[in-house]
């Protein structure tokens, strides 16, 4: 050790010998203050503990029950969103069927729609038809009487004799037209 530390704790020891330390209390002082101790501890522990573990005893029981009111909550919210679900899925499987079914109804109409314009059609063409088969022999009939009559005249007069015979002139006519139809339609064959 240097000198000055060897000074300093002689110094050190000689003090301490003759005053006594301020930072050690006295004994007497140790124990009233210990005795003090033990009567605030005694005072805390029967008045003041017993109450301030009520409290925490309730507040505890509040968010106990603040915990099961939530977990209810909680388990209830997902009881509606499972519901929830099946109702939506359900709702949407029910709108597909109903989509479904408004197609193939859509269909059927369409297909029935069509097999009735198709019949309709059908029975005006054939209408038709048979009104041009009627008036087409009307036509010829007509036209034969006309041909028949505007032939006779005319072989009347190339022929110079009269064709008044009824039954003369419709031989003559019915050959002049049959060789007509003939010629007709060997010509619509050729083309």
């Amino acid at each position: 050790m240097t000198a000055l530390s060897q000074i300093v704790v002689l110094a050190a020891d000689e003090h301490s010998e003759s005053t006594p330390n301020p930072l050690i209390p006295a004994n007497y002082d140790i124990l009233w203050s210990t005795i003090i101790f033990l009567i605030i501890v005694g005072v805390f522990m029967w008045k003041i503990l017993p109450k301030l573990q009520a409290v925490l005893d309730e507040r505890a029981e509040k968010i106990e029950g603040g915990i099961r009111k939530a977990e209810e909550a909680q388990s209830e919210a997902a009881a509606a969103l499972e519901e929830y679900t099946a109702q939506l899925t359900e709702a949407r499987a029910e709108a597909a069927r109903i989509r479904e079914d408004a197609r193939s109804e859509a269909g059927q109409i369409v297909s029935e729609t069509r097999e009735s314009a198709a019949g309709d059609a059908q029975r005006l063409v054939e209408t038709a038809q048979k009104q041009i088969d009627a008036e087409r022999q009307q036509a010829i009939v007509s036209l034969r009487t006309e041909v028949g009559a505007l032939a006779s005249e005319l072989a009347s007069r190339i022929v110079g004799e009269s064709l008044k015979d009824d039954a003369r002139q419709q031989r003559i006519i019915d050959s002049f037209l049959d060789d007509l139809e003939a010629q007709v339609s060997s010509d619509k064959a050729k083309g």
